[in-house]
């Protein structure tokens, strides 16, 4: 590090900030140096401590220096990168990306086409739309609040819609933590949300997963983080569902917790059998208790619908959802009208009927497809540590060495996905994802891993 203690100057927060600031610029202080404690630079400065910092509580605010507690003020690492994209090689199957199968999507019928236009047509009173120029699609909010209700979540909750989860997680963690401040994940995880929390800033506390989802952390590790990420339903990748009594442990921790987030990522929802963690069912009940003092129900319609529908749900407290709506209008301004009335006459259609494109249909068919599966790796005594009523799109296989199992996969015809991106705490594995395969396929899918699993890991010299 070339750089000196004594180029900070200033009488004044603003002041300190600015000369600060400039080293930065310079590339006098690079990410990860440290700088002075707070009591030691005031002295050198003569100046109150407050003011010191006042002046490094603005720069972290501004995503430039982070706090570590006893490991002090330190700058803080660049940005991250776009993410690559990842490009399935030719001739492979796809079992990496995670994509639904397009064969199993509702089409919209001609009715609701006709509906869809009559939307479209513009306005001959002048009067402008009931959503307001910024506003929500009314018929999208009303089948919100209906599947909202049915899913035991209180009817007072304020709704917004954006759109994505990832879009939707951002917002509420941009409106509800800075930068320097943990945030609670499962482990393996989700790729692409270790990328977001590392371009806020903030930093993840990885908890392991098991078969009953989740693990409940120690005492006081919930308490230290100012959000926490919950998947309740077909965790991404294990495709574990939240088992009820893991849940009324990880909530008697949260009770104690009125500051720490819980962000639901409920993004299998719509295709799930498995109740929701507040308890609600097809009587619409739901209790009060059974959510965490401070939480975020989040739920994109893009697994369900299709991927390139990008509109994704959300249910919270007043304050937060406001704070989120009132951010998403300076920048995006609003999602799509067009593309809110287009999901919520989809989400109606496929609500009814067990046919094709209905979700009854999907939820059958991709709970046959994992089960298929699952039963041909048990004949081939591949072991499995994973939630036999899991659900959704993704297995989760523990291997011995990822990048044989990978490049074994790959020379007989399958492109998986390695686990190292998805996890913290380096435990080796890949994901496997049904969406793109039938029970056909799972025999031989099969005999290809347990063959890949029994190779022997060789030093090359």
């Amino acid at each position: 590090m070339n750089w000196s203690v004594q180029n900070i100057q200033g009488s004044n927060a603003q002041d300190i900030a600015s000369s600060i600031e400039t080293s930065l610029r310079s590339g006098e202080l690079q990410a990860g140096d440290a700088l002075p404690a707070v009591r030691h630079l005031a002295t050198q400065l003569g100046v109150n401590p407050n003011t010191v910092a006042a002046a490094y509580a603005r720069l972290r605010d501004a995503g430039r220096l982070v706090t570590s507690g006893r490991r002090g003020t330190r700058v803080a690492g660049e940005a991250v990168q776009m993410p690559a994209v990842y490009v399935v090689p030719h001739g492979l199957r796809d079992l990496a990306s995670g994509q639904v199968d397009p064969t199993l999507l509702a089409q919209l019928r001609a009715g609701a086409w006709n509906k869809l236009r009559v939307f479209l047509a513009p306005p001959t009173s002048g009067i402008s739309s009931p959503s307001g120029e910024l506003g929500d699609d009314e018929e999208l909010l009303c089948v919100t609040r209906e599947w909202l209700q049915s899913q035991g979540i209180p009817s007072q909750s304020s709704v917004g819609v954006f759109s994505s989860t990832l879009d939707t997680i951002e917002r509420s963690l941009r409106q509800h933590a800075r930068p320097g401040d943990r945030v609670a994940i499962e482990d393996p995880c989700w790729p692409p949300l270790l990328a977001l929390l590392r371009s806020l800033r903030l930093r993840p506390v990885p908890l392991p997963m098991d078969a009953q989802g989740i693990q409940v952390p120690p005492a006081g590790v919930l308490a230290s983080c100012a959000a926490m990420v919950l998947t309740p339903r077909a965790h991404n990748p294990t495709g574990a569902n939240l088992r009820g009594d893991r849940w009324r442990a990880l909530r008697k921790q949260l009770r104690a917790c009125p500051n720490t987030l819980v962000i639901f990522n409920d993004y299998w929802g719509l295709l799930s059998k498995t109740p929701f963690v507040s308890g609600g069912g097809k009587s619409g009940s739901h209790n009060s208790n059974a959510l965490p003092p401070n939480w975020l129900y989040v739920m994109s319609l893009g697994k369900a619908l299709g991927a390139e529908m990008r509109v994704c749900i959300a249910a919270g407290l007043p304050d937060l959802i406001d704070g989120m709506r009132a951010h998403h209008a300076i920048g995006p301004r609003k999602v799509s009208l067009w593309l809110q009335r287009f999901a919520a006459l989809l989400w109606r259609q496929s609500v009814k009927g067990r046919g094709r494109g209905s979700f009854t249909h999907m939820q059958g068919n991709y709970a046959a497809r994992r089960q298929a599966l699952l039963a041909e790796l048990h004949k081939h005594g591949v072991a499995l540590d994973v939630d036999l009523d899991g659900e959704g799109l993704h297995l989760w296989i523990g291997v011995p060495d990822e990048l044989t199992v990978v490049q074994a996969m790959a020379s007989r015809g399958w492109a998986v996905q390695a686990g190292s991106t998805m996890s913290l705490m380096n435990s080796p594995g890949i994901r496997i994802s049904v969406g793109q395969i039938d029970k056909r396929d799972a025999k031989r899918l099969a005999a290809d891993l347990a063959g890949a699993l029994s190779l022997q890991v060789r030093a090359v010299y």
